[in-house]
């Protein structure tokens, strides 16, 4: 098959190209942008208590005020705020709105808490306006960052000539400015991965074309890939995170300039083996295809084991990955080898070193050590990767997305000024929705109610019960100690909050908690839940790709215990560094996954370009121990460059100013160099070649085929004396 690809790309070139072009453009014009949402209550399924409150809410209470914004009144002065300031925080406040305009998220700007007094600070300094959210509004949608926008000019505006400053904070502010950082965010990656990987290739090769390829291909492949993303999560309603498309940058660059790689290097091979451009080619893709589809397909599967997942976050990032990496995989099988085959040699313009076969003195030599002492290399690999694993279990999973904002934009400004002056849990009191099951509410069971509810850890304030229309139902807001978007908030909610809820309901209800802290209470325990059921179907099926490849079934085993104790040294070591040294108290919870799912599948591509050398080589006749010897001087420099761009490409996550992607970037650019350095360098060759021959077993890949027929020498005529 691959030989029949890297025939086709050789003798038909132009065709190749010219049918990524059209279909790039194609791709472009007719599909649908790539859409986001910040909005956690989307990656939440039906059954969770804190999306149960959501609906009851909206059907109980339609007219109830979903706390969309909070603008914050002080004066520039710094002094208490005097009568004549409340009564100008009130007029701004019955001109906001209006002066959006009806389509607009804002549906009424509240300045009196439910109980009818101002919202002033005990030290009177500060004032706040609740915005309510416009009842057709997601409040995660493009327009309203840009009504949120607007209504940050017409503060400026309303409050000019005046003694007071306005800023805003909460849920549709701070997804403006997290949208306004990403975007920063994204065009810093893109560059810096860019400059990298062009500095890189520029090292290794010495050729102004090498360095552009990349490029070039990689920016022709993410249009095409990005539009069916975009088809895909349209055509089954998938909510990809805010964060995508930044990673699709990294992933796309990273995985795509590997896989080019990989490639090159062979081609490089057969041709100063002295074969011509068209047969190097073809050699080149019928000895790494196999690899490179074969560790695509890895990244490909574990990705897709997304789907298995309760959240409808990582059900959208898995596709969008794999879909971007099924598009990189067929471009390297195709429009890679036709680009190649136009080069010719000119692609390595203008080195002329690369005719001159290098001596590879240190892999040789570290090849030759490997070889002789694997013990000692696997001990020594395995117990680096081991004291760091032992780290991972002091992981602390943080649902705080509001800490990761830069801490000098108006959101974060403004959350720090209203916590400066009010109960933290003031900026969003959750509700608490008590339903009977069979006919009208008591009063004084309500009034009861309320004060058990305000009796349990973590609240501060219980207002009085909202009735519904109907007396079926009332709503309560709870207001907490702590920020409700919060790890503290979450841990309250998730224990005494909701305990206190449920317990005291009256015979013949039931309470539902909703809110931010309770969506994050449900998060991680979704979370919870998928680690057990992704983790091992993904690790399943990347085994079952690893025994079709290799014709093993003990192979398989020891390569993914290998990415597994990877993973979890990358983890250790990210914890050391954020936690234990950097003073975090936790990191986001979505940081296993990715940890999980790129160092387990883009370390299986290293393993796999390892082990299919090593086979290569014992297939020519050496022991397993030469053969592994062997395998590191070829293969070695490979893994290295291929290695070395993948971890600097997600180091330039840390670029972004943004302390999840921060903390992102260090751990995937870690866990991508362990990958390569440290278990496909050294931990897979010493096990196999300390396993040897049974490694392959039951298939004996490492046996050298049989020849065919055709192969085999004509017999000598004998004639009969």
């Amino acid at each position: 098959m691959f030989a029949f690809l890297g025939r086709l790309a050789s003798r038909r070139p132009w065709f190749v190209i010219a049918a990524w072009v059209v279909l790039a453009i194609a791709v472009v014009s007719l599909a649908p942008a790539l859409t986001t949402t910040q909005e956690e209550s989307e990656f939440l399924p039906d059954h969770y208590e804190s999306i149960q409150a959501a609906k009851l809410q909206e059907e109980k209470f339609p007219g109830a005020t979903t706390p969309a914004a909070l603008i914050v009144f002080e004066r520039e002065d710094g002094k208490a705020l005097t009568d004549d300031d409340q009564a100008t925080v009130s007029s701004i406040a019955e001109e906001l709105g209006p002066k959006l305009g009806k389509d607009t998220f804002v549906q009424q700007v509240v300045t009196v808490s439910p109980d009818g007094k101002p919202n002033v600070s005990e030290d009177g300094k500060v004032q706040i306006g609740i915005v309510g959210l416009a009842e057709d509004s997601t409040g995660f949608d493009t327009q309203a960052f840009d009504d949120a926008k607007a209504m940050r000019d017409d503060l400026d505006d309303l409050t000019d000539g005046t003694d007071l400053t306005a800023q805003t904070t909460g849920s549709v502010p701070q997804g403006l400015d997290s949208q306004e950082s990403g975007n920063r965010a994204l065009a810093i990656v893109g560059i810096a991965t860019v400059v990298l990987i062009v500095g890189l290739l520029a090292i290794i090769f010495r050729s102004v074309i090498i360095c552009l390829m990349p490029v070039v291909v990689v920016t022709l492949v993410s249009f095409v890939a990005t539009g069916l993303i975009g088809w895909a999560n349209e055509a089954f309603d998938l909510k990809a995170d805010s964060s995508i498309e930044t990673i699709l940058v990294v992933v796309l660059y990273g995985i795509g300039t590997d896989y080019i790689l990989f490639f090159l290097f062979r081609y490089r091979e057969r041709l100063r083996q002295g074969e011509d451009t068209r047969a190097a080619v073809v050699h080149a893709l019928e000895r790494a295809g196999e690899a490179i589809a074969s560790a695509g397909g890895a990244v490909i599967v574990a990705f897709l084991a997304l789907l298995l997942s309760s959240l409808g976050i990582f059900k959208a990032i898995g596709p969008a990955l794999a879909i971007a990496v099924a598009v990189t995989l067929i471009a390297a099988l195709t429009l890679v080898p036709a680009v190649v085959t136009v080069l010719g040699r000119a692609l390595f313009w203008p080195s002329k070193k690369w005719r001159e076969e290098p001596k590879a003195a240190r892999f040789a030599k570290i090849g030759e050590s490997l070889g002789r002492r694997p013990g000692r290399f696997a001990i020594v690999s395995g117990l680096i990767l081991g004291i760091l694993a032992i780290f991972a279990f002091s992981f602390n999973p943080s649902f705080d997305f509001n800490s990761s904002l830069p801490d000098d934009v108006e959101s974060t400004e403004a959350l720090h000024t209203f916590q400066d002056h009010f109960a933290a849990g003031a900026s969003e009191p959750i509700p608490v929705i008590l339903v009977s099951d069979d006919g009208q509410l008591d009063p004084a069971e309500l009034e009861t109610y309320r004060t058990d509810l305000e009796a349990a850890d973590g609240v501060a304030q219980v207002y009085p019960a909202v009735p519904s229309k109907d007396g079926t139902a009332a709503q309560f807001s709870v207001v907490l100690d702590e920020d409700p978007a919060s790890d503290a908030a979450l841990q309250d909610v998730k224990g005494p909050v909701r305990d206190a809820a449920h317990s005291a309901a009256p015979e013949g209800t039931e309470a539902f908690v909703g809110g931010t802290p309770s969506i994050f209470a449900d998060l991680q325990s979704a979370m919870v839940r998928d680690y057990k059921v992704v983790f091992p179907v993904a690790a399943l099926v990347i085994m079952l790709i690893l025994a079709l490849l290799l014709r093993s079934l003990v192979a398989p085993l020891y390569l993914m215990a290998a990415v597994g104790l990877s993973f979890a040294a990358t983890l250790g070591a990210t914890v050391i560094v954020f936690q234990h040294i950097g003073g975090a108290s936790g990191l986001i919870f979505m940081l296993p996954i990715y940890i999980y799912l790129f160092v387990t599948a883009l370390g299986t591509d290293y393993n796999i370009l390892m082990i299919a050398r090593l086979r290569e080589e014992a297939r020519e006749g050496r022991e397993p121990r030469p053969a592994a010897a062997e395998a590191l001087k070829h293969a070695g420099p490979t893994i290295a460059a291929a290695g070395v761009i993948l971890a600097g490409t997600f180091a330039s996550l840390m670029l972004s100013g943004n302390s999840l992607l921060t903390s992102m970037g260090f751990a995937l650019s870690f866990g991508i160099f362990i990958a390569a350095f440290v278990m496909a360098m050294f931990l897979t060759p010493s096990l196999t070649a300390l396993i040897g021959h049974a490694a392959w077993w039951p298939g004996h890949g490492d046996q050298k085929p049989p020849a065919h027929p055709e192969d085999q020498p004509e017999p000598e005529n004998v004639v009969a004396p």
